[in-house]
């Protein structure tokens, strides 16, 4: 979600006429946004990418209204012009609406010199205030209000639970239920999520504040700031010593915010949490379209073939004196199992009961293998990138009739992943190699979530290849060690000819080429196996 400042933007913003094809939308909202907002000296412009980078944007200056007509869709879904199109766009024309009441309740500014983080603070508060006035003044604009909460909120809002993250979710959802926009049950797991990071006393100083921002006057600027400085002194954030914004520790996981916030996504997207997680993780880290598709070749196939005969031997490995039930002797006759066979028999049904039970020898319960491999894109792995793209498809088919699930993650300037877990690919995705390698911290958590690995009582791998050089070895370093002290375990595979970084709390192999790579994933997934 961009920062709430963001909705409202200085400079000249985008002209109507670069987009003719929405100019009859926005000449429709700019005779309508008077009556939104009481005011005759507004502009409303609709066009692709409207908006400096968020959904939508209010100009004072230029006193114009912005919406990206990708909430739209197109053009000619419906006529702006007739008063029933709204509930076909419901929330671009929410997003109208939330501009609107920017447009007539935000007419104060923080003062000059103010610390940003607590301007931040403010705009935040501010959210929820001009919702609260907007719905006094036109009771029937909530139901479109509720539509924008979605649009402007998403998973990242919250990548770390710490106090700044928590009182943000408090501020753009906790807040807007005493605004009457949400109801209380709708963020009912955010609240809790909340609550366990700051705590009740805090959360009930916090809403205090809000409260008495929701009664502060459109013009006064003073109450507004004052309200962001006992923000900022209850999260224990000294503006003066630390004016920015905190930022997120890129060595943290994302925790308790981010999964409440997810749900609450879902729930109100009309899905459930794996299928929204699955459409955001499509849309944040699906391949890119150049990447080349291919059929895997013969060699591929028997490669898989073998390692999963490979895996079908480690899960049956040293095998286990037991009992199973028979309907059939040899073995230990039991007596009432005997006796429900005669009945069934008698009542001319098919026997289901077992009667004897005899010894046998039966592989030991094996958990399910999770495996994440993540694999270098940079130029200097250039050669691994077709290898391990196959590597990725075979380890998915012999995982696929193995009890196994396992993902494939490429890292470069972006993390892409190419296999997903419980999937069979048909067809071998090659990645591409170029660029650096500042994605890795987003392929580590990627792979998490997709996979769990910080989750306790499961059989985790992580695989890397790479030469480890990272452009934040610190950060990196503190997600493998958290992994390492979860129970996953980490293997870095590094190219022998290339120097690089070590990391701790990994087991750190050099390759002389891909294959070798390939061969030392499989068999650490073998052992795995053997030894779980």
């Amino acid at each position: 979600m961009p920062k709430p400042s963001a909705h409202r933007g200085a400079g000249p913003g985008t002209s109507a006429a670069n987009a003719p094809d929405w100019l009859a939308w926005s000449d429709a909202w700019t005779r309508h946004i008077p009556i939104l907002t009481g005011r005759t000296d507004l502009t409303v412009t609709v066009a692709p990418g409207a908006g400096g980078g968020a959904p939508a944007c209010f100009y004072p200056d230029a006193r114009r209204i912005e919406v990206d007509a990708t909430h739209i869709g197109a053009p000619d879904i419906t006529d702006p012009r007739r008063a029933g199109h709204k509930r076909l766009v419901p929330t671009a024309y929410g997003l109208l609406v939330h501009e609107a009441a920017h447009a007539t309740h935000s007419l104060w500014t923080a003062p000059a010199g103010t610390p940003p983080v607590v301007a931040e603070v403010a705009d935040m508060l501010e959210e929820s205030r001009i919702e609260n006035r907007q719905r006094s003044r036109r009771r029937a604009d909530r139901r479109w209000l509720r539509h924008t909460v979605t649009a402007l909120l998403n998973p990242g809002d919250a990548p770390v639970d710490d106090a700044w993250h928590a009182g943000t979710l408090a501020a753009l959802l906790l807040a807007r239920v005493d605004a009457r926009i949400i109801t209380a049950k709708d963020i009912k797991g955010v609240r809790a999520a909340v609550t366990a990071v700051l705590g009740r006393h805090k959360l009930h100083q916090l809403r205090d504040i809000w409260r008495q921002a929701h009664t502060t006057d459109d013009t006064n600027a003073t109450t507004m700031i004052d309200l962001a400085w006992r923000w900022c002194r209850i999260l224990g954030i000294n503006p003066r010593q630390q004016p920015t914004p905190p930022e997120a520790d890129p060595g943290e996981f994302a925790g308790k915010l981010a999964q409440a916030l997810a749900d609450y996504l879902a729930h109100t997207a009309g899905l459930t949490p794996s299928e929204y997680t699955a459409q955001h993780i499509e849309a944040q880290h699906g391949a890119p379209a150049w990447w080349n598709r291919r059929d895997p070749s013969d060699a591929e196939r028997a490669a898989a073939r073998r390692l999963a005969a490979r895996l079908r031997r480690a899960r049956t490995h040293q095998p286990e004196p037991d009992t199973r039930p028979s309907p059939i002797p040899p073995g230990r006759l039991r007596t009432r199992h005997a006796i429900t066979a005669k009945a069934q028999i008698a009542a001319g049904s098919m026997p289901t009961a077992t009667p004897w039970q005899r010894r046998a020898q039966i592989p030991p319960p094996k958990p399910t293998l999770n495996l994440a491999v993540l694999v270098d894109t940079s130029g200097s792995m250039r050669a691994y990138a077709a290898p391990m793209s196959a590597a990725g498809w075979m380890l998915a088919s012999a995982a696929g009739s193995n009890q196994a699930s396992t993902a494939m993650i490429g890292f470069g300037t972006s993390a892409t992943l190419l296999v997903s877990p419980r999937q069979r690919p048909s067809q071998v995705l090659e990645m591409s190699a170029a660029g650096g390698t500042t994605a890795f911290l987003d392929a580590v958590k990627l792979a998490d979530e997709v996979l769990r690995l910080r989750q306790p009582g499961r059989l985790r791998m992580l695989a890397v290849v790479s030469d480890g050089e990272l452009p934040n070895t610190d950060a990196a370093q503190r997600l493998i060690t958290t992994l390492h002290q979860s129970g996953c375990a980490v293997l870095w595979l590094r190219p022998a000819d290339q120097s690089g970084h070590t990391f701790t709390h990994t087991t750190t192999l050099l390759v002389d080429d891909p294959i070798q790579a390939v061969d030392a994933i499989a068999d650490a997934a073998v052992t795995a196996l053997e030894h779980a």
